[in-house]
């Protein structure tokens, strides 16, 4: 589950640096809003594995954090957003990046 999850939030980094500029800033709007939320969720503390686990059911709360952070910009509703703003977050968990 890790590495799809991973593949998806690098797709979402990928996209969001080849966003448009008179878009980014309403992904960028998006992305800021689903990363607050992560924070509340998970709290200042976390795993990887607690963030894949919060993704599996993400796409039911974050297309509605979307629409209310950018309501006339349906590019930034798409899930690429949301796996853009788990791929930022990823950065914060205690355990990242994986030791070898």
């Amino acid at each position: 589950m890790l590495e799809t999850a991973l593949h998806q939030w690098q797709d979402g980094e990928r996209r969001l640096a080849q966003t448009p500029v008179a878009q980014r800033r309403a992904v960028e709007r998006v992305i800021e809003r689903i990363v607050a939320e992560l924070r509340w969720r998970l709290g200042n503390s976390f795993a990887v594995a607690d963030l894949v686990e919060l993704y599996d059911g993400s796409p039911a709360w974050s297309m509605g954090l979307a629409l209310q952070a950018a309501p006339a910009e349906p590019l930034a509703w798409e899930q690429w957003v949301s796996d853009a703003a788990f791929y930022r977050h990823l950065r914060r968990a205690r355990d990242w990046p994986p030791r070898r």
